[in-house]
């Protein structure tokens, strides 16, 4: 896996910069929701629909940004879109920080999610225009590892600080990211793309080195762009529809797998299944995604996409299926089974014992989850919507994906509170 120049690297650490901070924002409401719905303050303190707002609401900040990511990333180019999402998320954690009610709360979190669905959109993109072809792959899967480490970063740091200084913490990534990608190229095809021939070879010239054929690269990207512009009656081509749809097949699948509720509430999860320390599981838990997130980012050049989306899909079947045992083994008296019969041995012994003696259950099978969800359809999905889109309708058809992808993410998020009152933990 040689690159001609480790600036590409650089590049590549700046960018994910922006899934760092937009897994900040997701993994945020885990620890503070539990303390706001304790707060002594009754202008911030949170009941379970409010909790259930305050978790869900990024994701329709994070919807509008994916429409608006769209629009940016072929209009202003994808360095400046991804300078320009920090500004929400350094402005929406500041109204966190000054929050004086609920309303401003909500309002944080809207803005802190219009930027992740720009940067969810554009980093993708950005990664796989300026990576070489044989390290596509693994840098591209490097923006979920980004997020999930911000996700642990968030739960980690959930428990020494109060949830006014972690929204300062989680400000940082979003200011490095500016500030190191002032000093990064725009990718070489948009620029191609805008006819600017000269940067373009500038910019290859920082990213593989000076010794690579920059002219070569230069006619082969110059060979698949496509001129801008596309009209609705283009969509009836095969090469544009067909992608369209396995992009947003994949991010419908991605967010009904119901990981958005599992990280957005993985210590009330943990609270309400009886876990002494809920909060220690979650870091738990956060933990083993992003170790498989880098197992995964360093296998999947090599085992193909597909067939790790049909192991992460088995992984997680099970794993539910498991934690749904562990529910029904400590809260029997949720119990709306047909045929009761089959539970009465998991039922006779008591709750306190049975939460004490298999309490590892919990987070084995939780931890299950997250690393089949880390294996295949957490990263696979925004690498595939970054590779398979020709350059003409890349960010329409982009845009589409992260909308379709927000859109069922508010959805599960939203509901998950209202699923469990319904039809129990279980």
């Amino acid at each position: 896996l040689r690159v001609q120049n480790k600036k590409l690297y650089l590049a590549t650490f700046a960018a994910v910069l922006g899934p760092l901070s937009f897994g900040f924002v997701l993994g945020y409401s885990s620890p503070v929701i539990p303390e706001l719905r304790k707060i002594n303050d009754p202008q911030l303190r949170l009941d379970s629909r409010q909790a259930s707002w305050f978790g869900s609401v990024v994701t329709l900040g994070a919807a509008a940004g994916g429409i608006l990511g769209g629009c940016l990333v072929d209009k202003v180019g994808r360095k400046l879109s991804l300078m320009l999402c920090s500004i929400p998320y350094v402005f929406g954690y500041m109204v966190i920080i000054c929050a004086q009610n609920v309303w401003m709360l909500y309002f944080g979190r809207m803005l802190t999610g219009v930027a992740s669905g720009i940067t969810s959109l554009v980093v993708p993109v950005y990664i796989s225009e300026v990576s070489h072809p044989r390290v596509r792959g693994m840098l591209g899967s490097c923006v979920q590892l980004m997020v999930v480490t911000g996700i642990l970063g968030a739960y980690i740091a959930g428990i020494t600080v109060q949830w006014r200084w972690l929204a300062v913490l989680c400000s940082l990534p979003p200011c490095i990211m500016v500030l190191l990608m002032s000093f990064m190229p725009e990718t070489p095809r948009f620029l191609l793309n805008r006819s600017r021939r000269s940067e373009a070879v500038a910019a290859l010239r920082f990213l593989r080195g000076p010794h690579a054929d920059h002219e070569g690269e230069c006619r082969q990207i110059e060979a698949g762009v496509q001129e801008e512009g596309l009209n609705l009656f283009e969509f009836k081509n095969p090469s544009i529809y067909r992608p369209l749809l396995i992009g947003v097949a994949l991010m419908f699948f991605q967010q009904v797998t119901g990981i958005n509720a599992v990280m957005f509430y993985a210590e009330t999860i943990f609270e309400d299944a009886n876990f002494k320390d809920s909060r220690m599981a979650s870091v738990v838990v956060g933990s083993i995604q992003v170790c498989f997130t880098a197992v995964t980012a360093l296998i999947i050049d090599k085992t193909g996409r597909k067939v790790l989306l049909y192991i992460s899909g088995i992984i997680m079947a099970l794993s539910t299926a498991l934690f749904g045992l562990y529910f029904k083994m400590v809260l029997p008296n949720q119990n709306n089974s047909s045929n009761p019969d089959v539970w009465f041995l998991l039922n006779s012994a008591s709750p306190a014992y049975q939460s004490v003696s298999i309490s590892w259950l919990a987070v084995v099978s939780l931890g299950l989850f997250v690393a089949g969800f880390a294996l295949g359809w957490g990263p696979v999905p925004w690498l595939l919507v970054s590779e398979i889109f020709p350059l003409k309708a890349r960010g329409i058809s982009s845009g589409a994906c992260v909308l379709t992808n927000w859109i069922m993410a508010f959805l599960v998020t939203k509901e998950f509170h209202d699923f469990i009152v319904s039809i129990t933990n279980y």
